[in-house]
């Protein structure tokens, strides 16, 4: 036997209702509603349909979202270590080019700071030259010391007789020394004076072995093996008009002394000069600004037959290998041919005299 749950009131039931205790406003409202179509069911939230409505489902969408997340960052994890190598095998392959481009780079700075030195150098090397103050004097000075000495001796009237005289050559035994013939006139009669040169508390006896009188040049012999000579300029003359030359003494605090002056003509008789040439200078080389000598230093020497004044003359250096020097290949290596001294013939006895008575 079926049994029916209750109906549910019809529509039509309930307009009846409404209509015998509804106003007539209500009743239209129910009349419209018995005409509509039956309403169909609502269906439930998209988060009704998506969230689990147990514990055991929250447990399982968790492992779900955990396993997930894992997995992408696995998959970062590995796209970041490929773009690593990459980046590293980008960087291993610029190192070399980048290493060769820095070693060039470095290089040119090099070359290009070596040129800027050289032209720095050209362009103030002829101030160097005009321009020659404490400092420079002093290192030149410095320089060239060395192989200078001071001279002294007497005169033909027994009065001190001084002058300069440097080295030119030198031997495992004894050293030849360049000076002025003025210097040491004296000493080539015999007999004559003791010719003496010092450099500092050093004193040595020279011994005079040749001397030219119209160059006034001469040379001394001293017992002084592998003494320091100067070198001697290239060229000849080896300076130009308005070059700096500097005459050097061997008397002096420092051990030695210097003067500048300006070159003010070059022939073949000689460089004119205006730096100082005092007695203790005369013989003494005349130098340039590289302390090579060029000349030596007079105050007798007149190629031109008078007096020169203050611009005195210097005697070229490479002429002292025209008699008093031997310079083969041009480079001074010993004296020339020995000179003897001139016998001076005693004095005369002064006559008798009688008297008469």
């Amino acid at each position: 036997m079926k049994t029916s749950s209750p109906a549910s009131p019809s529509r039509t039931s309930m307009t009846v209702a409404a209509s015998r205790t509804s106003t007539p406003l209500t009743t239209a409202m129910t009349l419209l509603a018995a005409t509509l179509p039956p309403m169909a069911d609502v269906p439930p939230r998209w988060r009704e349909r998506l969230l689990p409505k147990s514990v055991l489902g929250m447990a399982m969408l968790l492992v779900v979202a955990s396993v997930g997340a894992a997995f992408s960052g696995a998959v970062l994890y590995a796209y970041y270590d490929y773009r690593l190598n990459q980046n590293e095998r980008r960087v291993s392959h610029y190192i070399p080019d980048i290493q060769k481009r820095f070693k060039n780079a470095t290089s040119s700075i090099d070359k290009a700071r070596d040129d800027a030195k050289k032209q720095i150098d050209q362009q103030l090397a002829p101030l160097k030259k005009i321009a020659a103050e404490g400092e420079t004097l002093s290192a030149l000075l410095k320089k060239v010391a060395p192989s200078v000495w001071f001279v002294h001796t007497l005169d033909d009237a027994g009065q001190p007789s001084v002058g300069a005289a440097f080295v030119v050559a030198a031997d495992a035994t004894q050293a030849y020394l360049l000076t002025s013939y003025t210097a040491v006139r004296a000493a080539t009669r015999q007999p004559g004076p003791a010719v003496f040169v010092r450099q500092g508390d050093e004193e040595l006896k020279a011994t005079l072995w040749t001397w030219q009188e119209d160059h006034d040049l001469a040379v001394l012999v001293i017992a002084r093996p592998n003494a320091p000579k100067l070198d001697w300029a290239s060229g000849t003359p080896g300076v130009k008009l308005g070059d700096r030359v500097f005459a050097v003494s061997g008397l002096g605090a420092g051990g030695g002394a210097i003067s500048q002056g300006f070159v003010a003509d070059v022939s073949a008789q000689g460089i004119q000069h205006d730096a100082a040439v005092g007695a203790a200078f005369q013989g003494g080389p005349l130098v340039d600004s590289d302390g090579h000598v060029v000349a030596v230093a007079s105050r007798a020497y007149a190629p031109l037959g008078f007096d020169p004044g203050t611009i005195t003359w210097g005697v070229p250096i490479r002429s002292s290998c025209d008699k008093v020097l031997r310079c083969p290949g041009g480079t001074a290596s010993g004296a020339g041919q020995q000179r003897p001294r001139t016998a001076v013939p005693p004095p005369a006895p002064a006559a008798a005299t009688t008297t008469t008575r």
